[in-house]
C-alpha cells in the first residue's frame, strides 16, 4: 500500500524534499507517494486538515508556514516548542496533530558527523536573530559550546531572543553593522535570508580567520555569496545548507516511519543537483 507524505510551502516547486524522502523509502523498499503543496496563509489550516483527512501520515512544512504549523498542533515537542515553529508533522493514535521542529538537530548532526566539526568548547558566532535562529540554538546550546554570540543587523532583536533562552546559555549579542568581538569565532553560521537574494549578511571581514569555519543555512546550486566571501577571507572551511536539509529530512522520515535511514548518498545527490 503506498503511504502518503507531503511538503506545504509557498513557493514550493524548488523544493527537493520530494526526492530526498523518495531515496529515503527506496533504501527500506517503501512504496510512497511524496507531494509538494502549494498554499497561502489562509488556506493553510484547511489544507493541513485535509492532507490527514485523505489519509495523509506526515508532512513536512517549510517557509512561509513553520510558524502558522506550530498554532495549529495540539501537542508540540521540546524543540518546536523553543523554536516556536514546526517542520514535522504527524497524528497520534489519539489523532492528535503533533509537530516537531528537526532543524537545529539536522544542523549538529551535519556539523558533527557529515562535516567532523565539533561544537563542545567552540566559539560561535550566528548571524541573525530571526525564526532560522531560533530554531537552532537549543540543539547547539546543547553541545557545550564555550561562547555563543547573535549578531542582527538590530542588536536589539539579538539581546531578545538571547533572553529567551537565557536559563539554558549566556548568550551574548551585538549589531552586525559593527559587530563586537575579541577573536574570529571558530563557527560562524549564517542563518539570515541575505543569501537568497545574493546579498551578504556582514561585512566585517575579521570576523572569519584562518581556523573559522563558515556555514550557510542556505544553498545554492553555487556557492552563496556567504560562502564565497568567506572563501576569499581564508576560511578554513566553507559548508552550504544541503547537508543539513539531509539530515533534518532524516528525523521527520524517522519519526514517520519509526526507520533510520542513510544520509550520506542523499547528500551527494544534493551537491549534484
Amino acid at each position: 500500500m503506498t503511504t502518503c507524505f507531503a511538503v506545504f510551502g509557498n513557493p514550493i516547486e524548488q523544493s527537493k524534499s520530494p526526492q530526498i524522502h523518495t531515496q529515503f523509502a527506496q533504501q527500506f523498499d517503501l512504496d510512497i507517494d511524496y507531494r509538494k503543496i502549494l498554499s497561502t496563509p489562509e488556506q493553510f489550516a484547511t489544507d493541513i486538515q485535509q492532507f490527514f483527512a485523505n489519509s495523509g501520515q506526515g508532512c513536512n512544512v517549510t517557509a512561509p508556514f513553520k510558524e502558522q504549523a506550530f498554532t495549529q498542533c495540539d501537542i508540540v515537542s521540546a524543540a518546536a516548542g523553543r523554536a516556536k515553529a514546526v517542520n514535522t508533522l504527524y497524528k497520534n493514535n489519539k489523532n492528535c496533530l503533533c509537530g516537531h521542529n528537526s532543524d537545529g538537530a539536522g544542523l549538529v548532526n551535519d556539523l558533527k558527523h557529515n562535516q567532523q566539526v565539533e561544537l563542545k568548547g567552540k566559539k560561535i558566532m550566528i548571524l541573525g536573530a530571526g525564526g532560522a535562529t531560533r530554531g537552532i540554538l537549543e540543539p547547539i546550546i546543547a553541545e557545550k559550546p564555550a561562547t555563543i554570540v547573535l549578531a542582527n543587523r538590530t542588536e536589539q532583536k539579538a539581546m531578545q531572543l538571547a533572553h529567551e533562552f537565557a536559563d539554558l546559555y549566556a548568550i551574548r549579542s551585538t549589531s552586525t553593522e559593527n559587530p563586537e568581538f575579541t577573536h574570529a569565532p571558530d563557527l560562524l553560521i549564517n542563518a539570515t535570508s541575505a543569501s537568497l537574494s545574493s546579498d551578504l549578511p556582514v561585512s566585517e571581514t575579521k570576523l572569519v580567520g584562518a581556523r573559522t569555519v563558515c556555514y550557510d543555512l542556505a544553498y545554492k546550486k553555487e556557492p552563496t555569496a556567504f560562502l564565497q566571501w568567506a572563501a576569499t577571507l581564508g576560511a578554513e572551511k566553507t559548508i552550504d545548507g544541503k547537508g543539513m536539509l539531509a539530515e533534518q529530512a532524516a528525523i521527520s522520515f524517522q519519526m514517520w516511519t519509526t526507520l533510520q535511514p542513510a544520509t550520506k548518498e542523499v547528500i551527494t545527490w544534493l551537491a549534484n543537483n
